[in-house]
């Protein structure tokens, strides 16, 4: 068994309450309520600029060039071209440039980056196993959500084919098979650690939709 499949198995009932969210149900079957989503879109952006600082950090801590490339390729991709669209996609709900960058981050999304960014100066391993969640879990989402058929809603179908498409399929086959390859020399402990922050990143994934869904806002 591959490690991955170890950490899938691990995850697999998180996995599963995150398939079952209204939130998401709500995308796949196009009634979630459009106020949701535009929470989910404003904490999204907030979100990816942390992402970015994670790539940055895997491109420092790469034991080789090939890597180094690809993490700076992904940070690339995030910053010039990934956010372009989401401010794009975002305006198609009314939600402004200014808009997205005035947005709050909710307690949900600033546990979330803070602990990608802290597991993210622990090592490369521990890198990749903090961010495999995100990547690896929104392909299987979108995936799952196409088998089921499109929605009439014309942007949830939008975002369907974004996360299930071939190129979101390729960018988390290709890193779970660098889990994988980092797993390989690990010991007990440290794979033991790896196992931690995916299932701790695969529980925040839940709480990010979840944070949307409910409107979360700081209590005091």
């Amino acid at each position: 068994m591959a490690f991955t499949d170890e950490l899938r198995e691990a995850a697999d009932p998180i996995w599963a309450a995150t398939m079952d969210h209204p939130m998401v149900q709500g995308i796949g079957d196009g009634t979630l309520d459009e106020d949701r989503f535009r929470e989910w879109v404003r904490q999204d952006y907030v979100y990816l600029v942390e992402y970015s600082r994670v790539f940055a950090l895997g491109a420092a801590q790469a034991p080789d060039l090939a890597r180094l490339r690809t993490f700076a390729d992904l940070l690339h991709e995030t910053v010039d071209t990934e956010m372009d669209l989401h401010r794009a996609y975002a305006a198609e709900f009314g939600i402004s440039e200014a808009d997205l960058e005035a947005t709050e981050p909710s307690p949900t999304t600033r546990g979330y980056t803070d602990f990608l960014v802290r597991a993210g100066h622990e090592g490369f391993g521990e890198t990749v196993a903090a961010l495999l969640p995100c990547m690896w879990g929104f392909h299987e989402t979108g995936r799952r959500l196409d088998e089921q058929g499109r929605p009439d809603h014309d942007l949830y179908a939008e975002w369907i084919d974004t996360y299930s498409s071939q190129e979101f399929a390729d960018l988390a086959a290709w890193c779970r098979d660098l889990m994988d390859e980092v797993a390989e020399g690990a010991g007990p402990e440290r794979r033991a650690r790896l196992r931690e922050l995916f299932v701790t990143s695969s529980r925040y994934e839940y709480r990010f939709w979840d944070a949307a869904y409910r409107g979360e806002e700081w209590s005091v």
